[in-house]
């Protein structure tokens, strides 16, 4: 493992659910942490519990789906910092679970929009940082669905495909440079996003003994993949399922 003390994160979806939680971690880590998303009461609180602690954090406002915006938000960060060493790709969205024929087109393009077009355009943005630096590291959150897929869920499924197979080019074009790109899939996690589907399926997950997690279970392997060497893995899932993908 490399020390992470002095190096700068920047996570996406960083005012809860996990995002939340690997920020605080990877501050307890001696990282500095630019905290994004669209709220910013919710990052300004996560920035406060960081500094609380003793760690160095910032927050800034931004839509992942407006490419400029993110640009101006890697800037920034470049300016305040000095470098950017990690991208955790964690913001995302779902939707309604329906059918294909019943779900609106609407719905689709906004979950396409944040989970797999926020997600290019944070790396696309990310990407002259992190070679700057002749190393880095990429962190998508994946989701099992975008492997094996559910009905009732097209729009989530189709985006976690897309970000896994973005997550493999990315992979292959950024090997040279020593930056590494992986996917962590959490598994069932107890957020604001997936309290309801979780109420649903609690039972379910519990007869096939699946581990249903809070966020801060899922810092370990955020933190295990940060610390990797810049000639270790790359273009891998991660799951912390205890099933099948």
């Amino acid at each position: 493992m490399e020390p992470l003390n002095g190096k700068v994160a920047i996570i996406t979806g960083a005012g809860k659910g996990i995002g939340k939680a690997v920020a605080i971690a990877y501050a307890k880590q001696g990282m500095s942490v630019c905290c994004i998303a669209r709220t910013l009461s919710d990052i300004v609180s996560t920035v406060n519990e960081i500094k609380e602690s003793g760690g160095n954090a910032m927050a800034i406002s931004c839509d992942v789906t407006n490419y400029e915006n993110v640009k101006e938000v890697m800037q920034k960060a470049y300016e305040r910092y000095g470098r950017i060493d990690l991208i955790l790709v964690n913001a995302g969205t779902d939707t309604e679970k329906l059918p294909i024929d019943e779900l609106d087109i609407a719905e689709w393009k906004r979950v396409m929009d944040v989970n797999l077009n926020g997600a290019f355009y944070t790396v696309k943005a990310a990407i002259p940082y992190l070679k700057r630096n002749g190393s880095g590291k990429i962190i998508t959150i994946g989701s099992g669905m975008g492997h094996k897929g559910r009905a009732d869920d097209s729009a989530y499924s189709c985006s976690k495909a897309g970000l896994w197979m973005l997550t493999r080019v990315l992979a292959q074009e950024l090997s040279e440079y020593r930056i590494s790109v992986n996917e962590l899939i959490p598994g069932p996690v107890i957020t604001d996003m997936g309290k309801d589907s979780m109420k649903d399926e609690r039972s379910a997950f519990s007869i096939n003994g699946e581990w249903i997690k809070s966020p801060d279970d899922v810092t370990d392997l955020t933190i295990f993949l940060a610390g990797q060497p810049g000639a270790g893995p790359t273009a891998q899932s991660y799951s912390l399922m205890r099933r099948d993908l």
